[in-house]
C-alpha cells in the first residue's frame, strides 16, 4: 500500500499559496488568455450539463485549445475545477485571516471552528458539484493540495487552543473530513436534511471534541 504523507503546515498558508493547479504568478500574455478561455468554456459547460458529465475533451472542443494544453495546465478536471473555485477559496481564505469574528479573528476557538463550518455548508449548498468534482483528485493529491493544507493548519491551530489535551492534527482532519462535498450531499439530499440541520450536527460535534 502505497503511504500517503499529509503535510504538517503550523501557520495557516498565505493566500497566495491558494493557486489553482499549474497557475502561475507571472503568465506569458498567450497562456493567460488560453487559461481565461478554458475556464470561461469550463464554468458554461459546468453550468449547463452539470460538473459530473463534462469531460476534459468537451472542455478543450468548447476552448478552442488542444487538449495536451489543457491536461499540462490544470492536470485533469479536479484541477479544473479547483481552478474554477479558486475566487471563492481565496475570498474565503481573506475572511479567515482578516474578516469579522466569529469566521475572523477575535472569536472563542470553538465559535470559529463553527463560523468555519458554517461558511463551508453555505459554498457546498451554491457549487456542490463543482467542489464535488475538486474532491475526486486521488487522496495522495486531495489531502496534500494547498486549500486543504490551508484549512487542516488553521482548524489545527484552533483545535490547540480549545482544548490542549486533544490531538489536534486527528480533530482538524475529522472536522474536514465532515465538511466534504460527498458527505454533505448524503445528509442533504440522502437524508433530506436542511443546511440548518446540518449545521447544528456539526456545532455539536465541536462540542463534543473540544468544549469538554
Amino acid at each position: 500500500m502505497k503511504t500517503l504523507t499529509i503535510p504538517y503546515i503550523p501557520e495557516t498558508v498565505p493566500m497566495e499559496e491558494l493557486t489553482q493547479l499549474g497557475g502561475t504568478s507571472r503568465e506569458r500574455a498567450d497562456a493567460a488568455r488560453n487559461r481565461e478561455k478554458v475556464l470561461d468554456a469550463a464554468s458554461r459547460l459546468f453550468a449547463e450539463r452539470g460538473a459530473d458529465v463534462v469531460s476534459m475533451d468537451d472542455v478543450a472542443a468548447e476552448a478552442g485549445v488542444g487538449k495536451g494544453t489543457l491536461f499540462r495546465r490544470f492536470g485533469d478536471r479536479a484541477g479544473l475545477a479547483h481552478a474554477l473555485l479558486d475566487e471563492h477559496e481565496r475570498e474565503f481564505q481573506d475572511h479567515l485571516l482578516r474578516g469579522e469574528p466569529p469566521l475572523g479573528p477575535g472569536a472563542a476557538p470553538c465559535e470559529r471552528i463553527k463560523a468555519f463550518g458554517a461558511g463551508r455548508f453555505e459554498l457546498l449548498d451554491c457549487h456542490y458539484a463543482l467542489i464535488a468534482a475538486a474532491e475526486a483528485a486521488p487522496a495522495t493529491r486531495r489531502f496534500a493540495h494547498p486549500v486543504y493544507a490551508a484549512h487542516r493548519a488553521h482548524l489545527f491551530i484552533l483545535a490547540r487552543e480549545a482544548d490542549p489535551e486533544v490531538d489536534p492534527e486527528y480533530v482538524a482532519d475529522i472536522l474536514l473530513n465532515s465538511l466534504t462535498a460527498e458527505f454533505f450531499a448524503y445528509l442533504r439530499y440522502g437524508r433530506e436534511l436542511s443546511v440548518e440541520e446540518i449545521q447544528a450536527g456539526f456545532d455539536d460535534l465541536v462540542d463534543r471534541l473540544l468544549a469538554g
